[in-house]
C-alpha cells in the first residue's frame, strides 16, 4: 500500500460472491488472504492486511474507487483478465494512460457490487 493508507476495506452487501470475486483477482497483484472470518476478509502482500472486505447490511458504497499497485504490466493483465473470467465488468482495458502521466499503466474493473477498482503499474 501506499505510505500515505493503512489499509481499505469495502462494504459489501453479498459477501460471498464478491469475495470469491476477489479471491480470483488478487492473486494476479501478488495479494493473498491473509485472514478471514465469516463476515470479514483480509488480503495482503506481506503478513500485513492491506485490503479487504466486510459484510455490511447497508448498501455497498457504489462510486468507491480504490487502485492497487501492480508489480508490472504483466500483473495488469493478469488482474484484468481474471477480474472479467470472475463476473467483473470491463471499465477501461489495460494500456496506457498518458493524460495521467506517460508511465501510467492501468486497467479498470466494476465489481460485482459496482465498485470500481484498478490495477496500476507505474513504470
Amino acid at each position: 500500500m501506499s505510505t500515505v493508507l493503512d489499509h481499505v476495506t469495502l462494504g459489501v452487501s453479498d459477501f460471498e460472491e464478491t469475495r470469491k470475486f476477489y479471491d480470483r483477482v488478487m492473486p494476479a497483484l501478488g495479494f493473498h488472504i491473509v485472514w478471514e472470518k465469516p463476515s470479514m476478509v483480509a488480503y495482503g502482500i506481506g503478513r500485513e492486511d492491506d485490503f479487504g472486505l466486510m459484510a455490511d447490511e447497508g448498501r455497498a458504497r457504489r462510486g468507491t474507487h480504490v487502485a492497487f499497485r501492480a508489480p508490472d504490466r504483466d500483473s495488469v493483465h493478469r488482474f484484468h483478465a481474471e477480474a472479467l473470467k470472475a463476473g467483473g465488468r470491463d471499465n477501461g482495458p489495460p494500456g496506457l494512460r498518458p493524460e495521467y502521466n506517460a508511465t501510467y499503466y492501468v486497467a479498470f474493473i466494476i465489481d460485482p457490487e459496482g465498485n470500481r477498482i484498478e490495477a496500476v503499474f507505474h513504470g
